[in-house]
């Protein structure tokens, strides 16, 4: 949802024709970091680059022993969104699907000790849909054997979880957080995303990456804020080289533009809103959909958790006298429109197969039967911001409708 004052802030931008990252990125930089209560924020121009970001850091040999290297596992979920677990893949490390819990669809923490091994080096999850999930348990794990944990926060932005006897927004518990600000999210900016820490060093390596890959730190038309620009040694370079163009990692150039961070900035200030009106809706259509719990399993919020919900999600019980495709091709009928849980199964897909057919490219933990159960016989409902209690409840009287008629055919 946009208004004037959107509008207002893009025009402003383009106006100052400064098309790079400029004021408006700072400026919402700082004041994401401070909405999340973290010390360092940084912009990309997608989610799925903070999610590269995240993982990229933590590869560099400034980490020492705990870098992550190729071979190296890192611990997920198979129920997700490819791009949380991509960046590891590419990179060449190997991960470990477990499975989750319904209906909570967040990993099945019992499981994370047969996980690990002695390669383990992360643990990279994303909150399902704004439900976070067990960080007590993740991150107790985590600190147990020594692991990073990365938090996909890109659908559960303003969820909080009651860690350590205070309120966190989730994806501040984990070493590194991301964000996506892409059009169906909590807020946008058109394409983007962030990444976020408290960890001056990983700040500075995420950084790093994301600006080409570079040593120096200076902002975009800033020149030697360390005042040793040409007085440094590094590697076999000659003394003195110019520390603009020193490259201490292979990196990217994922920043954004400034035009996207002042709508940032105009969507920050209604995400308290946003946050609000989606919890309205989730609430209107699990009251909605309430007598129908014989023919779905209904959604709950995890425990210790206060939900930003990304999406209202449903599985067919065994019992239900339809599939998921009669209800879902009904819903799109009626202009209702319906999402699968992202993968579903994620070692299900094509761009598995090579790694299936090469052997060694992957790790699951049992066979995953409730992910393949979502697989299956879930989708989820959108609750954007902008829909009213009227098309809440147009979406609640159809399904009720079609239950009520499947069952008439067909009594359970």
């Amino acid at each position: 949802m946009f208004d004037e004052k959107d509008v207002l802030n893009l025009v402003d931008s383009a106006l100052d024709f400064w098309l790079t990252s400029g004021k408006y990125t700072a400026e919402f930089e700082k004041r994401f970091a401070r909405f999340l209560g973290v010390k360092y924020c940084l912009t990309t121009n997608s989610g799925s680059s903070a999610n590269l970001l995240a993982f990229m850091a933590l590869t560099s040999p400034k980490l020492g022993e705990r870098r992550i290297r190729r071979g190296d596992e890192v611990i997920t979920v198979a129920a997700g969104f490819p791009t949380t677990i991509a960046p590891a893949i590419q990179f060449g490390a190997v991960p470990v699907f477990v499975d989750v819990e319904i209906p909570s669809y967040n990993v099945d923490c019992s499981m994370l000790e047969r996980a690990v091994s002695d390669r383990t080096k992360a643990v990279i999850i994303a909150h399902a849909l704004g439900n976070p999930f067990d960080l007590r348990q993740v991150k107790r794990f985590c600190d147990a054997h020594g692991l990073w944990l990365i938090e996909d926060n890109c659908d559960a932005l303003g969820s909080r979880y009651l860690y350590d006897s205070v309120w966190r927004y989730t994806g501040t518990v984990g070493h590194i957080g991301t964000s996506s600000f892409y059009p169906p999210h909590h807020m946008t900016m058109g394409e983007g995303g962030a990444v976020y820490t408290n960890d001056p060093l990983l700040k500075r390596l995420l950084e790093s990456f994301r600006d080409w890959g570079r040593d120096c730190w200076c902002a975009s038309g800033c020149d030697n804020t360390c005042r040793r620009r040409f007085g440094q040694q590094f590697g076999e370079l000659p003394f003195g080289y110019d520390h603009k163009y020193v490259y201490a990692h292979l990196g990217y150039n994922l920043k954004i533009t400034d035009m996207q961070a002042a709508v940032g900035c105009a969507q920050l200030e209604k995400l308290p809103g946003f946050i609000a009106a989606r919890r309205r809706n989730w609430e209107l259509l699990r009251a909605g959909l309430a007598p129908l719990s014989d023919v779905f399993v209904l959604p709950e919020a995890a425990d210790h958790a206060e939900p930003s919900w990304f999406g209202f999600v449903l599985t067919l019980s065994d019992a239900a006298p339809f599939s998921r495709a009669e209800l879902v091709a009904h819903l799109e009928s009626k202009g209702i429109q319906t999402r699968m849980l992202f993968a579903g199964n994620l070692i299900k897909h094509p761009c598995f197969d090579e790694l299936r057919a090469g052997g060694g490219g992957f790790r699951t933990i049992g066979d995953l039967p409730r992910s393949n159960r979502i697989m299956e016989r879930t989708f989820w409902l959108g609750v954007y911001p902008g829909l009213t209690e009227t098309m809440i409840a147009h979406t609640v009287q159809c399904i009720r409708q079609f239950c009520a008629d499947r069952r008439q055919r067909d009594p359970l």
